[in-house]
């Protein structure tokens, strides 16, 4: 059966209002053998791709190493009153982004929202006039790097900075680089950070984007702690080799990150092409991770679902997002090179910061407050090795070398994504592409008038937020 695109949408249609029970994990089920389409990974990109196969009629598997649907996105729903999600944590783009009638569909509450800013200064928050020097600051550096970036060679953004930027310096680099990318600005493509699309408008999920994620995959054929340990490819067909058994398919889609594929845990036969692994190299996940802290009582004074940065001289600084949901937890994020160097020394040692942190702001009694912990290393989880993708300088092609086919395997993932990498709405859009891609490749979609709807592109002039 070959569908047309006309069809496949419809069909796509159909299968979002599919019941959950429907779908199956297969867990402890033998592996099948065979597929049209064989997908490795279970996150956002590999549960689109998925999806988009089945719309069309076509035999998928997905293949996921960890024990969860979700990659980087997870939410945890046990540890606190509210659930907490351990990696992504928004969504975005309310006017163009499917997930949000994809989660709707599913029970689930999603939603645009608007968050609360704050600034600290040492122990009192910073007047209307000084936030007013931070946002001329922000502005300034910001176009001083889209600026540079139109230039004829892509320089990091740090070097764009304008010089005077005052004691907002190492804030304005922490905003628009750590807590933004999860890499300094030095380490961060001028051309890449340009080309980002605008992520000012946010989409929350109450339940979390985990949930969200988990969700839309229970209609599909699943088998987790499953890692890949080898593919074998060619024009004709592929061959996926498990610890439970070899997959036959006449494609792969493989949307691991892009620090997996670089360190040889899947090996390739033949080898990964030299020029997808270079790209991959330049887009190195950066570091992000949470400490969450559950703070009765409100002592910081922050209101519901509120952004706290401090006025800083240094990397060694965080964001706060005080009492989600209206709750007790607080989730201080820690990101870029001092994040990276703090996660490496252990979860005692992330508390111990978030509390001196505090201290620092709000006083040792606010500190002391802190009652139950969480925290994440997501550079030490073995299935990802890190956050979001981040491209050095001079690798502004490297997402679209990503793109390329290696005979019919196809990546996706959040760091093949020109526009929205770095968020959950660039994995999904991806995974949707790839499998576009490997469908027309196996004869199983053909274009006909109709087109699917685009997103429209938006440049980015404002900081994103995580």
């Amino acid at each position: 059966m070959t569908i047309t695109r006309r069809g496949f949408l419809s069909a796509s249609a159909a299968l979002a209002a599919m019941p959950a029970l429907t779908g199956r994990a297969l867990g402890a089920a033998p592996l099948p053998r065979e597929a049209d389409i064989v997908v490795i990974g279970a996150g956002a990109a590999g549960i689109a791709a998925a999806r988009r196969v089945a719309a069309a009629g076509r035999k998928v598997i997905v293949i996921e190493a960890d024990s969860r649907i979700g990659g980087r996105c997870v939410t945890d729903a046990s540890s606190f009153e509210v659930p907490f999600d351990r990696g992504a944590r928004w969504l975005h783009n309310p006017d163009s982004n499917p997930l949000l009638k994809l989660g709707r569909a599913a029970g689930l509450d999603v939603a645009p929202v608007t968050l609360g800013q704050k600034i600290r200064i040492g122990r009192r928050f910073a007047r209307a006039g000084e936030t007013e020097e931070f946002l001329a600051a922000l502005v300034r550096a910001n176009r001083a790097i889209d600026e540079v970036s139109r230039g004829r060679l892509d320089v990091s953004c740090a070097s764009a900075l304008p010089k005077d930027l005052g004691d907002w310096a190492a804030t304005a680099e922490f905003v628009l680089g750590a807590s933004a990318f999860g890499k300094d600005l030095k380490d961060l493509s001028a051309m890449d950070k340009a080309h980002a699309q605008d992520r000012s408008a946010l989409i929350a999920c109450r339940q979390g984007v985990g949930t969200l994620i988990a969700k839309l995959g229970e209609a599909l054929p699943v088998s987790l702690s499953t890692p890949a340990t080898r593919v074998m490819w060619s024009n004709r067909d592929v061959a996926v080799e498990t610890q439970s058994g070899k997959i036959t398919a006449r494609a792969a889609i493989v949307t691991v990150s892009s620090n997996v594929l670089t360190n040889d845990a899947i090996k390739f036969t033949p080898d990964f092409p030299k020029r997808q692994l270079d790209a991959a190299t330049k887009l190195s996940l950066g570091s992000y991770d949470h400490i969450a802290l559950q703070l009765p009582g409100n002592p910081t004074g922050l209101a519901r679902d509120e952004l706290l940065i401090e006025q800083s001289s240094s990397t060694r600084t965080a964001m706060m997002l005080a009492n989600v949901g209206g709750s007790s937890l607080c989730v201080i994020d820690v990101a870029g090179s001092f994040g990276r160097d703090l996660s490496a020394q252990g979860e005692p040692a992330m508390v111990a910061f978030a509390k001196e942190w505090l201290t620092k702001l709000f006083g040792s009694e606010t500190a002391a407050m802190v009652k139950k912990t969480a925290v994440t290393r997501w550079n030490a989880a073995p299935y990802v090795l890190g956050a979001m993708s981040a491209a050095v300088p001079g690798a502004l092609l490297s997402r679209r070398v990503l793109t390329e086919p290696i005979g019919n395997v196809f990546l996706a993932g959040e760091a093949t994504h020109e526009t929205m990498w770095g968020t959950v709405d660039g994995a999904w859009d991806s995974g949707e592409r790839a499998a576009d891609a490997a469908l027309r490749k196996i004869g199983a979609l053909k274009d006909d008038t109709v087109e699917a709807p685009a997103r429209p592109a938006r440049s980015n002039r404002r900081a994103p937020r995580r």
